[in-house]
């Protein structure tokens, strides 16, 4: 009878060797089964999006460092293309007189856009942050002009801008040309950029804020540090993956505004930046291909310096 519990026991339990026998062929089986019915689903999802990026970016990109080199005016046969070197880039520094104006312009675009834009668009994710009433309203009304594109944008403040029926005029009394005055439009584009920028800034910072280990700011707070000591001291450095996206953000903004400028006066008296002079170059009535690329080209290796230190800081954050 004391044998009996122990023979029931054995004929219970499945040996080992044919539960992994059991349990393996099935998830081989399982196995097998996904991969033939997801096979052509997983290609078609890898491949499609890098025929994509290939195709829309990486090709043009290439073809247009390729072109930057030669002398087409992008109407006749291909035959017509002459090979002329690093002319183009050296006509563009030192016999094309937008040039240099377009990197001041650039430069000045990315300085209202880091220094005073993104301060601002960080301050207002503070405070909303703080749930105070009504801020899903002012998040939606600050964001708002996110969703437009600069033309659009330009068209908007054309209203306030305009120097006979402008707001802007009617309330300062004044005949000003703020789009067409190259001391002052400038000044005028920037803060239309600058409105749009707010706000973009302000919804990534406010996505960091909310990523925010709260038991930091109440370990400062059981220290005796302010709210403005906390913040710079405490979470400012924690949403060190946040500052480098708008950094990066930023610094691309500034090198590819084009539709404000474009929609006033075609980048140009006053208005001149490197992705206008490009587009003049291209499409405009004296096109010059080759020219165009080479600008283009400027823009891009401008633009992959800041987008390899970004990506090199992202994979350093990964590898931690």
């Amino acid at each position: 009878m004391s044998d009996l519990p122990l023979i029931q026991a054995d004929r219970a339990v499945p040996s080992p060797a044919a539960t992994a026998t059991s349990t393996g062929g099935g998830r081989g089986r399982r196995l097998r089964l996904l991969s033939r019915t997801d096979r052509v689903v997983i290609t078609l999802m890898v491949l499609v999006p890098l025929l994509l990026v290939v195709g829309l970016v990486w090709l043009p990109a290439l073809a247009t460092v390729a072109l930057s080199g030669t002398s087409w005016d992008g109407i006749g046969p291909l035959s017509e293309i002459e090979w002329v070197g690093g002319r183009n880039y050296s006509d563009v520094v030192n016999i094309y007189p937008p040039f240099v104006p377009a990197i001041q312009n650039n430069l000045l675009w990315l300085a209202a856009l880091f220094v005073v834009a993104t301060p601002i668009g960080m301050f207002l994710a503070v405070l909303l942050d703080k749930e105070i009433r009504g801020s899903r309203f002012y998040q939606t009304a600050l964001y708002l002009p996110v969703v437009l594109s600069l033309a659009l944008i330009g068209f908007v403040w054309q209203l306030i801008y305009s120097r006979d029926q402008g707001l802007l005029n009617a309330v300062l009394g004044t005949q000003t040309d703020w789009y067409g005055d190259p001391d002052v439009n400038i000044w005028a584009v920037l803060f239309a950029a600058g409105w749009r920028h707010v706000g973009y800034i302000m919804l990534l910072y406010l996505a960091g804020l909310k990523g925010v280990d709260p038991s930091l700011r109440e370990a400062a707070s059981v220290d005796g540090a302010s709210e403005a000591s906390t913040f710079f001291r405490v979470v400012f450095p924690v949403m060190r993956p946040i500052n480098i996206i708008v950094l990066v953000v930023t610094v691309i903004e500034s090198l590819r505004a084009f539709d404000l400028v474009w929609v006033i006066n075609k980048g140009r008296n006053g208005l001149e930046l490197i992705s206008a002079l490009v587009t003049s170059n291209v499409v405009g009535e004296a096109s010059r291909i080759g020219f165009g690329s080479a600008l283009a080209t400027i823009m891009l290796i401008i633009s992959l310096v800041f987008i390899t230190v970004y990506l090199a800081v992202v994979m350093r954050e990964d590898r931690r």
